[in-house]
């Protein structure tokens, strides 16, 4: 099931900063997308990693940035997945690293905030 991004979601009882969404287009249109709206959206986002890999004509992405928040005085890590073939793709973006707190997750404003900047240039894409 696709649930679209309404904020922070709570999974199994903890809250996420988490963004599933269902995209037609390029595959790799979409992926430059995201690349350049994270590496854009912030001075301090840095591309940590990625992988691709192909079985016919279906592909899978994942993608691993982050980026400084000063709201938290740490980095906050923003994971993303693009799973499909072009006109039919699986978008799936969780951000984590924000939080205060040994035990609970206090603070998350951080990982909201780099969610937020993809999820409203993956929308305008959309629209």
């Amino acid at each position: 099931m696709i649930i679209p991004y309404r904020g922070a979601r709570y999974k199994g009882g903890k809250r996420m900063a988490q963004y599933d969404r269902h995209l037609t287009g390029s595959f790799d249109e979409m992926l430059n997308l995201i690349d350049d709206s994270v590496m854009q959206g912030s001075i301090s986002a840095t591309r940590e990693g990625g992988s691709d890999h192909s079985m016919g004509d279906i592909r899978c992405s994942v993608r691993v940035y982050e980026r400084y928040s000063a709201m938290g005085s740490n980095r906050l890590s923003l994971n993303i997945t693009l799973f499909g073939r072009d006109g039919d793709i699986q978008l799936t973006a969780v951000a984590s690293g924000g939080s205060q707190g040994m035990f609970f997750k206090f603070n998350t404003f951080g990982e909201e905030a780099f969610l937020n900047k993809l999820v409203r240039e993956i929308e305008r894409y959309c629209t």
